[in-house]
């Protein structure tokens, strides 16, 4: 699977932006999704995921309730919308693919670990 992640830019705080990943292949809908972000010093950590047929999504507490992430199987596509953005959501953000051994649940989806596939990242600036 080959990602290609889009939609990043430099957004006033409070804007939005909404950021779209594109999977090749045809078993986009085996892979559970998900979004993660690098701000500049900092490691890298979760943002938000969801399940490969999309009946459930998690989200960094920080995100929750401004950040919603979508899938559309039948277009190969993740999206990521965001709304109410603050400048400490300025990072590089990362959509990945994977399969948990579990099947998926809040804990595996926040690892890293558990994506096998990365997209090249998209920046995001807010500025204040």
């Amino acid at each position: 699977v080959q990602l290609q992640a889009s939609g990043g830019g430099l957004v006033q705080a409070g804007g939005s932006l909404r950021l779209s990943c594109a999977a090749s292949g045809p078993t986009f809908s085996s892979y559970a999704m998900g979004w993660f972000r690098q701000a500049p010093g900092k490691e890298r950590e979760f943002v938000a995921a969801i399940r490969r047929i999309g009946d459930s999504t998690y989200y960094q507490n920080s995100v929750k309730g401004r950040f919603t992430i979508s899938r559309g199987n039948a277009k190969n596509t993740v999206y990521l919308q965001m709304n109410r953005l603050k400048p400490e959501d300025t990072a590089v953000y990362y959509c990945a693919a994977g399969t948990p051994s579990d099947g998926g649940t809040p804990y595996s989806l926040r690892a890293s670990q558990s994506y096998d596939y990365w997209g090249q990242g998209t920046q995001v600036t807010v500025s204040s």
